[in-house]
């Protein structure tokens, strides 16, 4: 799956796209927060987000399941 920015290439998750943006969004609010808030490092915080998030669930889907 491939978003117009190109944010969830080879997504391959089982969860709702919404339920996936709002952890996303989630993981990414606390990097930013860890930071200060400091500016220019949106989409950093993002594409971390969204790695961590799919990591999470590969271990879950993986070693829980």
């Amino acid at each position: 799956m491939k978003t117009k920015y190109g944010l969830l290439e080879n997504y391959g998750g089982g969860i709702d796209l919404d339920e996936f943006r709002e952890m996303v969004a989630v993981n990414a609010y606390y990097r930013a927060e860890k930071r200060g808030f400091k500016p220019g490092h949106e989409m950093d915080d993002w594409f971390e987000a969204e790695k961590d998030i799919k990591s999470q669930r590969r271990y879950w889907l993986r070693y829980v399941t």
